[in-house]
């Protein structure tokens, strides 16, 4: 079995902090929630040596945690155990929490070892090992946008930007790349720099977003593209941890208020050699021959994997033009209004920007879906066409699924899906996100009572 973690790391963790009493063990489920068990301090050493049972329908569940029997793993399977064991490396302190308490990522496997075929992790083990094996290695970073919002609502009962720490003023501005609005955050940033130093989480630059409340943080990038993608899970684990200790609720929703900017997840990445030298490193502000061949793979893919970069209903209404959201299929260098972006910086650092996640994306498996988009565009030496000039919104070249049942109806026939991440485990994630959308869409909304209610 692969990365399983050593019971060294256990011990040497604990002899770190002594004073842990409690470990949040957990997997994370195909919608990107972490779902799994509170355990006391003395069971750790337990589940480094024999792993920890846990029901295989743990990544049957909807965004609502309900079971989504169509995908064929619950009663089919008479609800039995997998095996889910540490991550290597995974260990970390939760320091928002007031018990003393370790968070520990996890991963199920089969009772005999071999990956669970459900787990969204091993997708992007999947594709980064079919990287590897034609001498490509991934290099990423993840870019994550969240909104900061007042635990309670208006007077009319809508989501309200919050009062600042500092200051206790209530957002009311767009007051994009404010320093200001920054420090009147100090005591909350503060403390996340300080929990990502703790839990050695690579947080870089925040800045504030286009919008009252709205932040952004960076995640150095990563040589190891797994690395990456457990490390978005846990920095989003600490920011709403730490944002709900300040009275405060973080969301990486895609979209929480209708006239603002949505949050997205930007996915800077790279493919290096065996030696670790970038293979898109180029004078060439557009890369090497085979960086446009890895854009061009991210625009025919982009398609099939909307389901995947847009997994909720909520996640389609960020798509809209001018938005610093992208609506069409195009790319460009050091321009915000495309999906593909090619950012400036030293010739050694050249990479591409994928800008059409939404926050509220699994991270392996979009991270995955990228990693896929570029390897086929690579192996089948694909062409990007010209990148796009002055505003992409104004020159679609292609559109995107604008939709969520169209997205799913492209994901569940889409031969490059289920070749990137197995068909089984795309039969898996169609079934949950497709129950999703059944249930979203009979609901009646306030909307439609005001609409309708006394007309027609």
């Amino acid at each position: 079995m692969t990365e399983r973690a050593a019971i060294e790391e256990m011990q040497a963790y604990l002899r770190e902090y002594p004073e842990t009493e409690a470990v949040e063990a957990f997997v994370t489920d195909p919608t990107g929630i972490g779902r799994g068990k509170l355990m006391r301090v003395h069971e750790l050493e337990r589940i480094y040596r024999e792993g920890r049972p846990l029901p295989g329908s743990i990544m049957s569940l909807d965004i609502t945690g309900e079971d989504v029997e169509e995908t064929g793993l619950v009663w089919e399977l008479g609800d039995a155990d997998k095996i889910a064991w540490p991550i290597p490396g995974r260990l970390k302190p939760a320091p928002w929490r007031s018990r003393p308490t370790a968070e520990l990522l996890l991963s199920l496997h089969e009772p005999d070892g071999t990956p669970y075929v459900a787990d969204p992790r091993h997708a992007l083990v999947r594709v980064v090992e079919r990287l590897k094996a034609d001498g490509l290695h991934p290099v990423v970073a993840a870019e994550l946008e969240f909104y900061v919002v007042d635990p309670k609502r208006g007077a009319d009962g809508r989501l309200q930007p919050p009062l600042a720490p500092a200051t206790g003023r209530r957002l009311d501005r767009i007051d994009v790349y404010s320093v200001t609005e920054l420090e009147e955050f100090a005591p909350f940033v503060d403390e996340l720099y300080a929990t990502a130093r703790a839990m050695d989480l690579p947080a870089e630059t925040l800045i504030s977003e286009y919008a009252a409340g709205q932040l952004e943080v960076v995640l150095r990038h990563r040589p190891d593209a797994l690395q990456a993608a457990d490390e978005a899970i846990l920095w989003k684990r600490a920011v709403r941890g730490i944002a709900a200790k300040h009275g405060l609720t973080a969301t990486f929703m895609a979209k929480p208020y209708a006239g603002r900017t949505g949050s997205g997840f930007h996915i800077h990445a790279s493919l290096a050699d065996a030696a670790g030298q970038n293979l898109f490193a180029s004078e060439d502000p557009e890369g090497t021959p085979l960086m446009r061949q890895a854009i061009a793979g991210l625009l025919a893919t982009i398609a099939d994997a909307m389901g995947v970069f847009a997994p909720n209903a909520n996640s389609y209404r960020r798509f809209q033009a001018s938005s610093y959201a992208p609506v069409a299929r195009t790319w460009g260098v050091n321009n915000r209004s495309v999906a593909i972006r090619v950012p400036t910086g030293a010739p050694a650092s050249r990479h591409l920007e994928h800008r059409v996640a939404g926050a509220d994306a699994n991270p392996y498996l979009a991270i995955a879906a990228v990693l896929a988009g570029m390897h086929k565009g690579i192996r089948e030496k694909l062409d990007p066409g010209k990148a796009v000039e002055g505003n992409g919104y104004t020159q679609a070249a292609g559109d995107m699924p604008n939709d969520w049942p169209a997205a799913l109806r492209t994901m569940k026939g889409s031969a490059f899906l289920k070749d990137a991440f197995g068909e089984r485990f795309i039969e898996i994630f169609h079934a949950i996100k497709a129950a999703e959308c059944r249930r979203f869409s009979a609901q009646v909304s306030e909307l439609d009572l005001e609409w309708y209610l006394g007309r027609g």
